[in-house]
Order: structure tokens, then C-alpha cells, then sequence
């Protein structure tokens, strides 16, 4: 009876194997459609029979993968580049390709044929399908990859490449995907800005031609655009309803995200066609024979529910595949650099371990300023490069520092700038040549430092041992901020010498190489993203990060702005939002802009009232206890400060339990109309009692219902009365179903 039990075991495994992973080979003049598909989304190929590869349909999923049709099917043979899904350059498509290469033999057109389609299921959740395709005049292959999530709607594509040619082929283009979206009109949201004004969205219609969303900035290449976009048919996008496309581009080097709107095409009809990719800008690339070449990942998301479930996909996907140790539990933190700048010694800081503790934080992060013997870090200008404890400040090293801070029951955490240098620095006087900086053009400073040729594994070791170093003289280190303050310019790589090409594509595989290294020898080390701000803020670098600094802008109105928009691709737990000096509003206020993402403080303890810091270690006690919900919960985004005076949000945790609400009023007055305020994301029917925290012990809550129980239908059909009628005012409110 039992073998009798096993042998049927084994059927049915050998059965679900056969039906979850298949291997089809593309023969003849036969047709045969590729279905990728989540819980609610498809994404269809045709490979038509001529094996060209040609995308019928991009939408909500339908009941059946025989339901997919090629709906310009009479067309098709007219107008064979009507729906391509890779198209390439040099043969007869004419606009904008997906892949451009100049062969071993000089030849630049490029042709592919889909030669097999592979697909493998991998878990319950995911499923990896590969479209293997080849030129058939040379050995030169392509591989389309999809990795599509199930549960959180979420497809991530790249692209690999190899050959087997006599002699090097070129690569001069190399998208990761290539999308065409059919819509009457087209409305393209991306994000932009500079130094403290970082994600500012801009929504405009696609008019024909050709618009892009790029970087060419070498390193903390998010400073200016970031390589995240949603699209709708629609000019204004509801949270909870409406067609929406959104895609990011997973790469920490240049960028490049090209939309091209064709309209009264007669090869190509009216549509968009989306190429997202590494910018191609002065990155020709030579692929050897045997290497392979991979793009980077292009994570897109399609719904019919609008961008808050669009949101909630892409935060769901990176907190279990999207981001470094999703599920470890982020630290509440305080940074000295407010309170101190560069002027402090080692018993300032262990004083300041006391206001850390005062606060109730988890860890205290000492900031820039602790390094340099010969070219102390007094300022920006100097010690970059020198990372070895500044003896005056520090006489006991960092070692020290860190075992003091865990005898006062706090972890420690540091800053580094590990990719950069001043020229006032040993390092520099004994290693110009480890700087990049092109030959016969004077030295261009920016921010008083230059880059280090990352490209050169010389270098790449040094920047390694300054984290290995640092672990090995305190191996407490729980978390470490690791910056970058300027983008690559003059780029040229002594250690490449007279072959530059592929430099700032070489340069982001050395950071992810170094980063590898890190990961592999210190798996549970907390770090922070940091670039100016939010020069880093991408999938591509949190693979290795669990969290990011959006921008030094910490004035609360602004945040609360910069903080949604974040929020659109970026779940709260890896959003580092610090408590400072700046602005005029009540701490109060700070701490509950603060409390909706990933808290910290940056402030001198010591100067805080007996109330405001009964206050703050209350919020801090609530953060905790909350934590996991903020951190973790869905997120429902309610009234939005871009078109009101005023800005609600809510997390609400996976069973519809408990929720915690943000409200704020901004630069409100007294003939604004209050907002209709409907608590979406509850469950309508449970009950839930509502209480406000984050209250002074002399404070009486804003919220006069304070206690009471509503059902979720009224909360969520009715709404609540909007209630801080005054400017700047705050509340944070915590429904508990009963």
C-alpha cells in the first residue's frame, strides 16, 4: 500500500513538472502564442510564421490563454513590424529598436528569429519564461527573460546576449523590454528635479515623437529623473480606479526610458512603444565571443484598480524580491550630523548615546567627520580616501565608539563615502591614477572631490576594505550610510586606458561587484542609500540596500509631497524620514510626517524641552509598537497634498485589523473647503474603534470622536469630518477592529 501510495506521488509530481515547465521549439511556418500571465494581468506574444515575435496583447488577464487573439491578424502579413516585440536596427524597421549591434564583420543590421520558448515554473508564485531567438545569418543569440509574479501582479524583463562570432561584435544598443500599449491618448507621469526637490511628478499627454526619460550622470544617477513612469488613457488618475501602466527601471548607472507615440503610421498604426534600457551614450559595447551581455530588469505592472493598487503591487513584490533583507526589522535611529556638523570629539558622542537612549531610538549613526589623520575631515574639503579614525577626535577608534554605544543597550551605525575622494588625501597623493578624470582637461571638482576609477579591481578592493576594515575594528556595526555626493564628469578610466568603451557601463558592474562582496561577507549589516539626497533611489541598488535617504530637504511640508510621491513605486520601510531643525512647525508635526515612513531624528537632544522630548520618546514608543503595520501594512493613499491643502494617508494591515491613519493640513486657510475624507482600504464589515496617539500629556486629542467605534461600510462610504481645520496641524490615528 505504501509503494502503492509513492508510485501515484511520483505521477503526479512527474505530471505537474511536465504541465509547469515546457520546452517549445519553433519549426516551420507554424504559429504559436506565448502567455505570460499574473493573477490578473497577461502579457501575449505571437511568434508568427515567418518567427518573427510579435506582441497581441497587453491587459487584465482573461479566463482563457486560448482567449488571446492576434487581433490584426488580416494585417499582419502587409505590416509585419505592426506589433513587434523586439524590434532591431539595420534591416528594414525603421524607428526606434530595441537592439542595434555592428557585427564581427562590420555588418550593422540585425535580424531575429525566435528559435524555442522555454517556460519553468519556479514556485507557486513565480513563473520564468525565456524567448530564445537568433540572427539567422550569424551566431548571434538573444534571450527575452520574464519572471512574472503571481500574487503581486508585478512581471520583471531583461534581455541577455552572447555569440559565438570570429571577433568582437559591438553592442550600440541594448534595451531590456520593449512594450507597445494601444490607447487613443496616452498621459505620461514621470519624476523629476535637483538637490532638495527630488521626485517632483509631472503628468503631460505623449504627443508624436519620440520623448525620454535619461540620465547621464555616470553615478547617483536618480539625481534628476528617476527611472520610474506610469502611464494612463486617462489625464487624471484615480487612486482606487482607472486603467494604469508603470514600469522602473532596476539600474544604478545611466538610464534611458524611451517613449515613441506614433500616430497615422501605415506600417505601425497608432501606438506607444515603451524602451527602457541602459543609456546608450557613449557606452559602445564590446561583447567577446562566449561572454554574455545582461540588460538590466524592467519591473512593470498593469491594473485596471487604479495607481493605489499599482502602489501596493510594487510594494508587495519589493519587500519579498525587490529590496535587500525585505522582512529584517528596520532600526528608528539618531544622527549626530544636526547637533554637530564636524565639530565633535569622542566624548561628545558618547554623550550624545545618552539623548539616544532618552529618545528611546534603536541605534545611534555617526555622520560624516570621523576620519583623516594628515587631512583631517574638518570639512568637506579634505580626508576623503583616508579612512582611518581621526586620532584627535577619536583616540580610542571606532571600536570604542561602538562598544560604548552597546553598553548603553543602542546599536551603532557610520557614514561612508567609499567611491570618492579629495584631492587633499593621502589616498590621492599616493593613487592619482586611481581617479577618473579624462587626460589633458584640467581637474573638475565637484562638492571639493572627484570619483575613483571603480573599474580597476585595485580599487575595487580598497573600497571593500573600507567596510571590511570598519567590521573587522567593530564588529557591532549594525548599519552603515553609505554616500555619494557627485556624478561622474571628464569620465575617462586610466585603468582602461586607450580602450574607454563601456565605461559607465563597467563602472555600475564594479559597484554591484563590490557590493556582492559586501553582501556575501556581512549578510545582516544594515545600509542606507544615499546620494545628495535621493541620487540613488532605484531597485537596482536596493538588491543590496534595505533603505534609502529620499533627500535632504526634511522640511515637513515638502516632505509630505516628496514622500507621496515616493511612495507611488517605494514601500514605507525603506524610505528613511529624519525628525531636524528645519521649518517652523511643531515637533509634533515633524514627528508624524516623520512617522509614515521609516523614522529618525536628526536633532541635539540636549537642546529639547522636557516636554517635546517626553513627547518625541512617546512617538517613538508608538512608532515601534506600530511599526509593523506602517512598515508592512497596504497602503491606501486618501486626500493628496498635490491637489488640496491638505494630505491623508493610511496602512492597514494584511487582515484588515488595524490600520494607522496620517492627516495633515498644510498651508491651509480659513475659506478652504475641507476634503471628503472615505477611508478606503478597511474591511466593511468589521467595526473599528478609533483612538489618536502622538498626544502631549497636557494635549486633548484634535480628533473629538477620539474612542468611538464606526463600522468599516461607514468609514468607508461616509468617510469622516475632516477635522484640523488650522495650518500645519497633524494627527496620526489608530483604528483597531472590535
Amino acid at each position: 500500500m505504501i509503494r502503492k501510495y509513492a508510485l501515484m506521488l511520483l505521477l503526479f509530481f512527474l505530471l505537474f513538472s511536465s504541465l509547469s515547465n515546457a520546452t517549445v521549439k519553433i519549426k516551420g511556418k507554424q504559429e504559436q502564442k506565448v502567455v505570460i500571465t499574473t493573477a490578473h494581468t497577461a502579457l501575449v506574444y505571437l511568434v508568427d510564421s515567418n518567427s518573427q515575435l510579435q506582441q497581441i496583447y497587453l491587459g487584465s488577464k482573461l479566463s482563457s490563454p486560448s482567449l488571446y487573439r492576434d487581433v490584426n491578424a488580416d494585417f499582419r502579413n502587409e505590416n509585419p513590424t505592426l506589433g513587434m516585440g523586439f524590434p532591431t536596427g539595420g534591416a528594414t524597421y525603421l524607428n526606434e529598436p530595441a537592439m542595434e549591434v555592428c557585427h564581427a564583420d562590420g555588418n550593422m543590421s540585425l535580424l531575429l528569429n525566435v528559435q524555442q520558448v522555454e517556460t519553468k515554473k519556479i514556485n507557486d508564485n513565480i513563473t520564468q519564461t525565456e524567448i530564445i531567438m537568433k540572427d539567422p545569418a550569424y551566431s548571434f543569440w538573444v534571450t527575452l527573460h520574464f519572471d512574472s509574479y503571481y500574487k503581486e501582479d508585478i512581471i520583471s524583463t531583461w534581455t541577455t546576449i552572447h555569440h559565438n562570432e570570429q571577433g568582437n561584435v559591438t553592442l550600440d544598443r541594448f534595451a531590456s523590454a520593449f512594450i507597445n500599449i494601444y490607447w487613443d491618448k496616452t498621459y505620461l507621469t514621470h519624476f523629476y528635479g535637483e538637490y532638495e526637490k527630488e521626485m517632483e511628478m509631472n503628468t503631460a499627454k505623449l504627443q508624436p515623437g519620440i520623448f525620454s526619460i535619461q540620465s547621464k550622470l555616470g553615478v547617483r544617477t536618480a539625481c534628476n529623473y528617476n527611472p520610474s513612469f506610469f502611464i494612463s488613457p486617462n489625464a487624471t488618475v484615480s487612486e482606487n480606479d482607472g486603467e494604469v501602466f508603470a514600469g522602473t527601471l532596476a539600474y544604478s548607472g545611466n538610464f534611458n526610458i524611451q517613449f515613441e507615440q506614433l500616430k497615422l503610421n501605415i506600417d505601425m498604426g497608432n501606438s506607444l512603444r515603451i524602451i527602457p534600457g541602459i543609456n546608450a551614450y557613449a557606452s559602445h559595447y564590446p561583447l567577446k565571443a562566449g561572454q554574455t551581455f545582461t540588460t538590466p530588469k524592467f519591473i512593470f505592472s498593469y491594473t485596471q484598480k487604479g495607481l493605489g493598487q499599482i502602489s501596493r503591487n510594487f510594494h508587495h513584490w519589493a519587500v519579498d524580491y525587490g529590496i535587500y533583507n525585505g522582512h529584517q526589522k528596520r532600526l528608528t535611529l539618531l544622527n549626530n550630523w544636526e547637533a554637530t556638523y564636524f565639530d565633535y570629539d569622542q566624548d561628545k558622542l558618547v554623550k550624545l548615546f545618552d539623548g539616544a537612549k532618552k529618545l528611546g531610538v534603536d541605534l545611534f549613526l555617526l555622520d560624516d567627520g570621523w576620519f583623516g589623520n594628515q587631512y583631517p575631515r574638518n570639512s568637506s574639503n579634505a580626508g576623503l580616501g583616508d579612512w582611518q579614525a581621526d586620532k584627535k577626535k577619536l583616540p580610542d577608534g571606532i571600536g570604542f565608539l561602538a562598544r560604548q554605544a552597546t553598553a548603553k543597550g543602542l546599536k551603532f551605525g557610520i557614514w561612508i563615502e567609499p567611491e570618492m575622494v579629495n584631492p587633499s588625501s593621502q589616498l590621492y597623493k599616493q593613487h592619482p591614477d586611481w581617479v577618473m578624470t579624462a587626460p589633458n582637461r584640467p581637474l573638475h571638482l565637484y562638492r571639493t572631490q572627484l570619483v575613483l576609477d571603480l573599474i580597476n579591481p585595485a580599487v575595487q578592493d580598497f573600497v571593500f576594505g573600507v567596510i571590511d576594515s570598519l567590521m573587522k575594528q567593530a564588529p557591532s556595526i549594525s548599519y552603515m550610510k553609505w554616500d555619494c555626493n557627485r556624478s561622474m564628469d571628464n569620465a575617462y578610466s586610466p585603468y582602461l586606458g586607450k580602450n574607454q568603451a563601456g565605461l559607465y557601463i563597467k563602472y555600475t558592474e564594479a559597484y554591484y561587484k563590490v557590493l556582492d562582496r559586501i553582501r556575501s561577507k556581512y549578510p545582516n549589516l544594515q545600509m542606507m542609500l544615499c546620494a545628495s539626497g535621493g541620487g540613488r533611489v532605484e531597485y537596482g541598488a536596493l538588491k543590496y540596500f534595505q533603505e534609502f535617504w529620499p533627500s535632504d530637504n526634511t522640511y515637513p511640508v515638502d516632505r509630505i509631497r516628496l514622500q507621496w510621491a515616493t511612495s507611488i513605486f517605494y514601500p514605507a520601510l525603506t524610505i528613511c524620514n529624519h525628525v531636524t531643525a528645519a521649518g517652523r512647525e511643531s515637533l509634533k508635526y515633524k514627528m508624524d510626517v516623520a512617522m509614515s515612513g521609516k523614522l529618525g531624528f536628526d536633532v541635539d537632544v540636549d537642546k529639547m524641552s522636557e516636554s517635546d522630548l517626553e513627547l518625541a520618546r512617546k512617538t517613538v514608543d508608538n512608532y515601534h509598537k506600530y511599526q509593523s503595520v506602517i512598515n508592512y501594512g497596504d497602503l491606501y493613499r486618501l486626500i493628496s497634498p498635490y491637489s488640496t491643502n491638505f494630505s491623508s494617508l493610511m496602512y492597514v494591515d494584511s487582515t484588515k485589523s488595524k490600520a494607522v491613519l496620517f492627516a495633515y493640513s498644510m498651508e491651509t486657510m480659513g475659506q478652504d473647503t475641507w476634503p471628503v475624507w472615505h477611508l478606503t482600504g478597511l474591511d466593511p464589515h468589521k467595526n473599528y474603534r478609533i483612538h489618536e496617539i502622538n498626544l502631549p500629556s497636557d494635549g486633548s486629542p484634535h480628533f473629538q470622536q477620539d474612542g468611538q467605534i464606526f463600522s468599516g461600510e461607514t468609514l468607508i462610504s461616509q468617510g469622516l469630518k475632516w477635522f484640523l481645520k488650522h495650518k500645519e496641524q497633524s494627527a496620526v490615528l489608530v483604528l483597531e477592529a472590535v
